[in-house]
Parts: C-alpha cells; structure tokens; sequence
C-alpha cells in the first residue's frame, strides 16, 4: 500500500513521493494572531498535525513549519480597538494558540517563525521580484505583475479574466492590472508600526511572508504545502506565482486543502460573525470530542457543526475510553502471558484496514470506522474467560498506536505519555512564562506532575525527565 494525497495543483489523487526520499517537508499556514481561533481555524491544524503524525509513523522524517502573522490589517485594527500595543496584542493570541492547540493535542510544529521576524527577507524577495520584471513601484507600494507570469491561476485553473470577473480585489486605478497584489505597502498617515524598506516606510504584504519563510528556511522547494480550502485563492495562488518567478520551480510538490466548518449550511467565519471559538468550546465539551469531530469527516468535505453532532462525538470518545480502562483492569487480574494467534491475525487485518483508509488521502473518518471495529472486537475478548495478559496487551497496543500516536483520540489513561505530547506541554508553558502568565504556566507544570513528569528550570532552559514510577 502506498499513500495517495490529493493535490489541488493538478486535481487529482497523487501517489506520495517525497523529493528527498525518507525525508517531507511541510508548511501548513498558520493563523493570522489578532483574536482566538474558531473550531473552523483548528480544523486545518489538526487535520494536518494528523498527516505529519501518519508521515512519521510511515518512517518519514518530517519537517514542519507554521507561520504566525503577528503584523497585517486585522492586527492593527484589533490592536486599537482594545488599546494596545500591536506587539502585545499579537502576544496575547499567541499564547492562546498554543494553548488551544495544546487542549485538541496538536504537536507544536518544529518551526514557528513570525512575519515581524522576517522583514529584511521579505524585503530582498521583493528587490529580486522587481528585478526580473515580475515586480513594479506604485508611489511607495510595491505590487506583483500577474501578467507577466503567463500560467498565473493554474492553481484555481483559471484564466485571468474568470478570476477578475469572481473575484474581490482591490480598487487602486494606479495597478497595471486589477488582480496585481501588493507586495509591500507604503506607510499610511494613520500606520502605528512601520518598517524601513527601499522603498520607503511601510510594511509587507501578506502575501509574501509565507515564501519568504519557506524559501529560508525551507529551500527552494517543499514537498507539501497545505490550509483551508479558503487560502487556496488569492494567498496561496500568489504564493505559487512568486516562489516560481524567483526560482523557476513549484514551490510545493503537492498542495492540500482542508474543506469548510459550517453552522447552518453557512461557511463559519469571524466576518461573518457565526464562529465559535475553540476555548468556548472547551468550556462545553472535551478536547477529545472537538478532535474526534474534527477528523470525523473527510478532510476535504464541508461538516457541519452543531450540539447534536458534538454529543454524538462525546459519546465516541467515552467508548473508546471505556475500553482502555477495562483493558488495563483486566490486564492486571490475567495470569497467561501469551498471546492468541487468531487475535494477533485479527488486529493485523484490523491495521491493515487502517492503512488502507489512511493511505487513500488520509481517509481519517473511515479509519475511525476501523478504530471501532476494534474496540467492539476488544469487547468482545475481553468478555471471554480464557483472555490472556498477552492477548490483553496486544490489543491496548494496538489501540494506543492508532489511537493515541496516529489519530490522537484517545485519553492517555493507563497509556504512557507520548515524549511529543510532553514537548507541546513544556513550550506552552515556556509561551506562558514569556508573556508572564504564570498562572498559566503553573497550571501545565501541575498537569506534567499528574502525569509524572518533572521539570528541572536550567540556566540553559526547561529540562524535563520522567519519574522513576513511569
């Protein structure tokens, strides 16, 4: 079995060929930091935090990366209707997010780099844009000439024309074509922040930071590069036409689209003003429940979202954690140590069935299906009186490896804390400490006790080990 991913930029089912073989990078784009994410926004970051765990379980190593725009339009707006600084603004929703994603089990990605921390290369990307011509001055804002990149829409697969005509874009007579984006703004009367640039004082587009990051520190080329469906045009098209007139290369191999969350048939969005925030949701349902809804439907369908189909997700989830507290029940009382051949072959068609879902464009709802099927054969060992400890164990293993390692799903109750899972945990609390939330960070130091981790603060930062009992 080979694992297939659907790529937007052709559309269709790919077979999964890294460009360095044994070795993935990835960038999914991140959130824009001016308010608390919605269940929407979090449903790309754990369908995705998903596939790097299934590229890692395949043996890959992967590298991944996550944008944070702490500088654009909403930030500032934000920032001034609650009278703050824009940097402690983009603070606070950062510390959020790494909470919220903390609370739904998402790993951390391994690079996190910020718009404001990558001025200057934004900057030289748009010196070499002018200089070959794909760039051009406007007074003190710099835009992208569409035209001059012949095959610009291939990632929507539409002409210049059928974009102009579906499309919102902005009304500036001075742009040589309407669908040329800006590259860098020139600073406004009423700009609060600004950056020195060639061009004079302003501040990048958004456009631009996620090529900048990626060809820093990515290279020149990515094997996936994924979001919401709602990013795949303008921002991802723009990114596609930038990373290829500087490099003459796509800049992802495979492009990844998560479909919409709605609310009453309607696209969730914080514009529209139908949203429901991840922490709100939190305080309603379990973290388990809103990650087991996130990944109970196909990623690239639309779901809707209502309290109905939450309950039903809650109930899920307690079956599944039902199971693994009797398996660690029974485990103890069983005296055999070994284990059956019928139930080894059974779980082995069971992973199988797994893969299969997996593997054909990270079918994560039908793996949930195969997910239960083994919960309810689980049942049904666990009912028989000549269960051994060995057959007992075979299964709590494989419902922790699919479970817990690749889909996230199930609480680790009698499952040993996964080292990832761990790290998440510490940078939270580092995040916490920076922005002196200490009550916060003492919360999650509570937490990694409970579960038997001790931390030993360094003068060359957080160490953490296990206890002796784990």
């Amino acid at each position: 079995m080979v694992l297939k991913l659907y790529n937007s930029l052709t559309r269709t089912k790919e077979t999964f060929i890294s460009l360095v073989p044994g070795k993935v990078k990835m960038y999914v784009c991140g959130p824009t930091v001016y308010s608390y994410i919605h269940i929407g926004n979090a449903r790309a970051f754990v369908v995705f935090d998903v596939l790097r765990r299934y590229l890692k379980f395949l043996k890959f190593k992967v590298e991944y990366v996550q944008n944070l725009t702490d500088v654009d339009d909403k930030l500032l707006s934000a920032a001034r209707l609650e009278g703050v600084a824009l940097s402690d603004l983009a603070r606070k929703y950062i510390a959020a997010y790494a909470e919220d994603m903390s609370a739904l089990g998402v790993y951390q990605a391994d690079q996190q780099p910020k718009a404001t921390e990558y001025i200057e290369n934004m900057c030289a990307l748009i010196e070499r844009l002018i200089a070959k011509d794909y760039a051009y001055l406007v007074e003190n804002d710099v835009y992208f000439r569409v035209r001059k990149k012949k095959d610009y829409g291939k990632l929507v697969q539409q002409s210049l024309d059928d974009l102009r005509v579906g499309s919102r874009v902005e009304n500036n007579p001075k742009k040589e074509h309407p669908l040329d984006f800006v590259l860098w703004k020139g600073r406004g009367a009423d700009d609060e922040v600004s950056w020195p640039s060639p061009w004079g004082e302003g501040r990048p587009g958004w456009h631009t930071e996620c090529v900048a990051m990626i060809l820093q520190v990515l290279g020149d080329q990515i094997d996936i590069h994924a979001g919401g469906v709602d990013l795949c045009f303008p921002h991802h098209e723009n990114e596609l036409a930038q990373g290829e007139a500087l490099t003459k290369k796509t800049l992802a191999k495979y492009w990844l689209h998560n479909g919409f969350v709605q609310m009453s048939g309607e696209k969730m969005s914080k514009s529209v003003g139908n949203i429901c925030t991840v922490r709100s949701l939190l305080e309603q349902y379990t973290s388990l429940a809103l990650r087991y809804y996130l990944l109970s439907v196909h990623y690239r369908s639309p779901m809707d979202f209502s309290s109905q189909i939450m309950e039903q997700a809650e109930n899920s989830v307690r079956r599944l954690q039902g199971i693994m507290d009797r398996l660690v029940d029974r485990k103890k009382n069983a005296v055999q140590a070994d284990s059956s051949e019928d139930i080894k072959e059974q779980l082995q068609a069971f992973a199988l069935q797994f893969k299969a879902a997996m593997n054909d464009d990270l079918n994560t709802a039908n793996a949930i299906g195969v997910l239960f099927a083994a919960v309810k054969y689980a049942n049904e060992v666990i009912s028989s009186n000549q269960v051994s400890s060995g057959s007992l164990e075979a299964i709590h293993q494989f419902l922790t490896v699919y479970g817990i390692e690749i889909l996230g799903l199930i609480a680790p109750g009698g499952v040993q804390v996964l080292d990832e899972e761990i790290k998440t945990l510490v940078a939270e609390r580092e995040q916490a400490r920076s922005v002196r939330n200490y009550a916060r960070a003492d919360e999650i130091r509570a937490k990694l006790t409970k579960l038997g981790i001790i931390l030993e603060d360094t003068g060359h930062g957080v160490r953490w080990r296990r206890s002796k009992d784990q």
